[in-house]
This record gives C-alpha cells, sequence and structure tokens, in this order.
C-alpha cells in the first residue's frame, strides 16, 4: 500500500498491453500500451469537430478501437477539458483537444486526462501516460494482459459492438 498525501491506495501490477475500456465514450474495448516513457495519454481519432452545446465546448470524434479493423467505427462526444500542445516520440509538437473521462482496467474505474490525435501509424490506437497511472498501478515490462482478455471479444467479427442486454 502507498502513501499520497493523506489518501492510501492500492497498486495493482499490470502488463505493458492491456485491455482497458471508456464506460462514458461508449468505447466497450481498446487496447493500450501503458508507457512510463509519455507524460499524456493519447487516443487514436479521427473527423475531430469541436461545438458548443449549451454554452460549453465539446468535441466529436471517430474512433477505430481495434488495430488493423478499420471496418470497425465508434463516434464518440465529450467535454472539452482544454487544449494543449503535446510533443509526440518524434518531437513533433501538436496542438490537442484534452478530454477527460473515466477508465476502467480490469476491476478499477478512475478519471483519466486524455489528448485526441491521429495515431493511424502508431502501433496501439491509445497510449496510457505516466501521469494516468501514478499511484494506481505499477508496470510490469515482462508481461502483457494481467488484468485479462475479456473485453478482446467486446466486438464480433462482422463489425459493430455488441450492446449488452
Amino acid at each position: 500500500m502507498k502513501r499520497h498525501g493523506r489518501q492510501e491506495t492500492q497498486s495493482v501490477t499490470v502488463g505493458w498491453r492491456e485491455w482497458l475500456a471508456f464506460p462514458e465514450l461508449g468505447i466497450p474495448a481498446i487496447k493500450a500500451k501503458l508507457d512510463t516513457g509519455a507524460r499524456t495519454s493519447a487516443l487514436h481519432t479521427f473527423s475531430i469537430e469541436s461545438f458548443l452545446s449549451h454554452g460549453r465546448p465539446k468535441v466529436r470524434f471517430g474512433i477505430h478501437p481495434l488495430q488493423k479493423r478499420r471496418d470497425i467505427e465508434l463516434f464518440c462526444v465529450a467535454d472539452v477539458a482544454d487544449r494543449r500542445v503535446v510533443s509526440d516520440s518524434g518531437g513533433h509538437r501538436e496542438l490537442r483537444y484534452v478530454i477527460s473521462t473515466p477508465v476502467r482496467l480490469g476491476n478499477t474505474i478512475w478519471p483519466i486526462e486524455i489528448t485526441l490525435t491521429n495515431r493511424d501509424t502508431m502501433l496501439f490506437r491509445m497510449l496510457i501516460g505516466r501521469t494516468a497511472i501514478r499511484g494506481r498501478v505499477i508496470v510490469d515490462p515482462d508481461s502483457s494482459y494481467l488484468t485479462g482478455r475479456s473485453l478482446a471479444r467486446s466486438y464480433p467479427e462482422g463489425g459493430k459492438p455488441r450492446r449488452k442486454t
């Protein structure tokens, strides 16, 4: 158990890649790389469109949640938390939308900030940076999918995500 200020947290060990979900965005499953070398979390998105709703800035975007599966598309809407200049692994700087949303990893749910960007050239559609996992998980670089693979079955072979009944 670790002490962070007055709050005690129990860290869980996870692999360097895990399946996770974003329930409020309607994303039942996405494979993520947990990268302690990256500060910021990033989600692969396309067709990013900002708009106002009741005077609040929002963003609408599409994702392909599975690698190599362009036939599966999900469209999400979220409040804009911020816009920030972020440097990618190649040192390129980009102004990105930032959203805040709960992530579910294994049996744990907590809010994280995510930047929206095009990760088409990257192997993983989702990158979880150290800010999102600090004090919550310990990453074992020799392991994968320690929280399980059950989310991998969230999408049928044909395309659209399964809906819970």
